[in-house]
């Protein structure tokens, strides 16, 4: 097997993922690559759980901050990002330490892109406007219909993913994630580890306390100051970020606080699962619950590290 030249660290929303990063950062020489959607746009801090500065201070982090609310950011941008940016950090002598919970990414990284037809404008639109009728959540049922394992992976109002999901299957009469089946072997130079906590409503717990943290420190501030930006649009990928959509459809008047906090927190839940599932399919992963000891944990991490390090 070839050597590893970097650890990744996946697991759900609230699993524990900074914190065990940061310990190795503060014992080992790392840089951190994120491997988060939301981390990649400025200005959405505090909905996103971006690392603080005093947090960033302990080592290099890479991908967070890097496009504005309006702008795109693709898988394979991230890819092609994230093999560089492992490469250089080697090249320093450091250890590459990617860090996060966006499955897609991660699933880019280290098994590559899946070959997939060029978009079709017109399906697409047509897509489009089904969805703008019919709505979203009831778009995700018809795509339960045709290809139960894409839709399990995406939430209802993920417009983006649902869209091209029902788009792929219209021009080719497969579905996704039959022509996604051939999956290529794991990168073997990428050691990954999963946080998959065995107490879910321990999870759950903790990301209730979460959400109300988030709240107090003025995430409905944040989003009612990204709504007045020139670059705001409710439909973009930005903005359909857990959290996000809940705090914009409340800052709109669709419904009060406390509907507010308990959409927040269930779509919130609801990413975890996801994320889990994704974790569960992945080849190659060791999975370590992050709830049962933070010493065992950061032992078993510690010993990975210093062998790719090595």
């Amino acid at each position: 097997m070839d050597k590893a030249r970097a650890l990744m660290i996946l697991g759900p929303t609230a699993s524990g993922k900074t914190a065990a990063s940061l310990a190795l950062a503060r014992r080992l020489p790392c840089e951190i690559i994120s491997v988060d959607s939301a981390l990649i746009y400025r200005g959405m801090d505090i909905g996103s759980a971006k690392p603080t500065a005093a947090e960033r201070a302990v080592c290099p982090h890479h991908l967070i901050d890097i496009r504005d609310i309006n702008e795109s950011y693709s898988a394979a941008d991230f890819r092609s990002d994230a093999l560089s940016l492992i490469e250089d950090i080697r090249n320093r002598g450091r250890l590459p330490l990617v860090v996060g919970g966006t499955m897609l990414y991660a699933k880019a990284l280290r098994e590559g892109i899946d070959e997939l037809p060029e978009t079709d404008p017109a399906i697409r639109a047509e897509v489009n406007a089904e969805g703008r009728e019919a709505g979203w959540p009831a778009m995700h049922e018809r795509l339960a219909a045709i290809d139960p394992v894409t839709a399990d992976r995406l939430a209802p109002n993920d417009s983006q993913r649902i869209a091209r999901a029902i788009e792929v299957y219209r021009m080719t009469g497969k579905t996704l994630s039959s022509l996604q089946a051939g999956r290529r072997e794991p990168d073997p130079g990428i050691l990954t580890y999963g946080l998959v906590p065995a107490d879910r409503a321990l999870l759950h717990e903790r990301i209730s306390l979460r959400f109300d943290e988030m709240v107090r420190q003025g995430f409905l501030e944040e989003v009612r100051s990204l709504m007045q930006s020139p670059a705001f649009d409710p439909e973009s990928p930005a903005m359909r970020c857990v959290g996000y959509r809940q705090a914009i459809a409340h800052l709109s008047g669709e419904y009060g606080f406390d509907e507010f906090l308990d959409r927040g927190k269930a779509a919130t839940r609801q990413l975890a699962k996801r994320q889990m599932t994704w974790l569960r399919s992945m080849q190659a992963v060791t999975i370590l619950d992050p709830l049962a000891g933070a010493d065992q944990l950061f032992k078993t991490l510690e010993k990975s590290a210093l062998e790719v390090l090595s």
